[in-house]
């Protein structure tokens, strides 16, 4: 169940990642990147962390953006898959690469102290 679990979720990020880049034409969602896809056990739940590209762009907007396509989204994904009932999307914003910027601005403050 694993497996498939994982195999899925790689199938669901490859096709949203190609959904929001094709089909959306909000403006507000911007460059936006799947950076994991987390699926609940039953597969009827799918988490979606997103990314957003761009130093002044405002994530709010955004991931309201997101939710207002979900439908949309989600219709997209169930004519590509050929599973029997496509999970509710639910967007999280991943902070993960904001975090590991600003260890490694304090990494690098640090080493440049140092010296």
């Amino acid at each position: 169940m694993v497996l498939k679990k994982d195999k899925l979720s790689g199938i669901i990020q490859r096709e949203l990642s190609h959904i929001l880049q094709v089909e959306v034409r909000d403006p507000k969602i911007g460059f936006c990147t799947i950076t994991a896809v987390d699926l609940t056990n039953d597969l009827s739940i799918a988490k979606i962390y997103v990314t957003f590209l761009g130093k002044d762009y405002n994530v709010r907007k955004g991931m309201e953006a997101l939710e207002r396509s979900k439908g949309f989204i989600r219709s997209l994904l169930a004519k590509r898959l050929t599973i029997r009932k496509v999970p509710e999307l639910h967007f999280v914003h991943d902070t993960s690469l904001e975090y590991g910027n600003k260890i490694e601005k304090i990494i690098d403050d640090i080493n440049h102290h140092d010296k």
